[in-house]
């Protein structure tokens, strides 16, 4: 009897350490597979995912103390998340930001671009992660009522921003700033005619007290994640990603949550 005792006693310890070397393989399995992921990224920092915003750019990215937060903050770090990276976010001047990931100073910029030609001969671009469109921001007291209307006046528009090509469509006149912000706030104390710029920006900036208006919208633009041109893997793991935000209804809620609207389905009619 005592023989069988220590016989099973034998089977039961032989089956737990079998047991444990089994959930150790797992781990390092499961460790080795994400590490094996991550090392086909070109990362400014192992481990880490450092996304570029300009921070000047409410409700998508601006300063809360010493960090940024914002609509694009918070879908960098959904990815970073989604990508099992750490995110750290880098402040940057928004006309150097696509330079910046070109030249391999940050790994993504998370920063509103608009999917342009030009951008694409320095970066890749994700799937959009949000639309939006530019409009026609004027004092309430302007004459401007439509886009013909702009010929010969004067637009200030946000330097880098695609904004400055649609203005050169109407004037020579193009005073550019740093941001977005900077141009309505200017607008509304009396400087320059009209403002080309981002819809959701500009909604934001009448709520906050600017006295400035809405005169009509100049299209539907795109806006996505710039990747590195030589990151093809972090790319198409990008895509992923937000196509995993999407489906859940992540990015939905993050949009709700910091714009106040959903902005992450394409319109199905553009209004010329």
């Amino acid at each position: 009897m005592k023989r069988l005792n220590i016989a099973l006693i034998l089977v039961i310890i032989t089956l737990m350490l079998a047991a444990c070397g089994a959930e150790k393989e797992t781990e390092a399995d499961t460790s080795s597979a994400q590490n094996g992921k991550e090392d086909n990224y070109n990362l400014v920092e192992k481990g880490k995912l450092t996304f570029a915003a300009s921070g000047e750019f409410k409700p998508f990215s601006y300063m809360e103390g010493s960090k940024m937060v914002g609509y694009d903050i918070a879908v960098a770090e959904a990815i970073a998340e989604k990508l099992g990276l750490e995110a750290v976010q880098q402040k940057a001047k928004f006309s150097g930001i696509v330079t910046g990931v070109n030249q391999g100073r940050y790994d993504i910029a998370v920063a509103s671009h608009t999917i342009t030609d030009e951008r694409l001969e320095q970066v890749n671009f994700s799937e959009p992660y949000y639309y939006s469109g530019p409009v026609i921001y004027t004092r309430t007291d302007s004459d401007i009522e439509k886009a013909n209307d702009l010929k010969g006046k004067e637009i200030s528009v946000s330097r880098g921003s695609t904004y400055v090509e649609m203005a050169q469509e109407y004037t020579d006149n193009i005073p550019q700033v740093d941001s977005d912000v900077v141009a309505l706030q200017s607008l509304a104390k009396g400087h320059h005619d009209a403002v080309i710029t981002d819809d959701i920006t500009g909604k934001t900036a009448i709520e906050n007290g600017l006295d400035i208006e809405n005169r009509g919208q100049l299209g539907v633009s795109e806006q996505a994640v710039a990747v590195a041109k030589d990151d093809q893997k972090l790319l198409e793991d990008i895509n992923t990603a937000l196509k995993e935000l999407k489906e859940s209804g992540d990015l939905a809620a993050l949009a709700e949550k910091w714009v106040g609207v959903d902005i992450t389905e394409k319109p199905e009619e553009i209004e010329e």
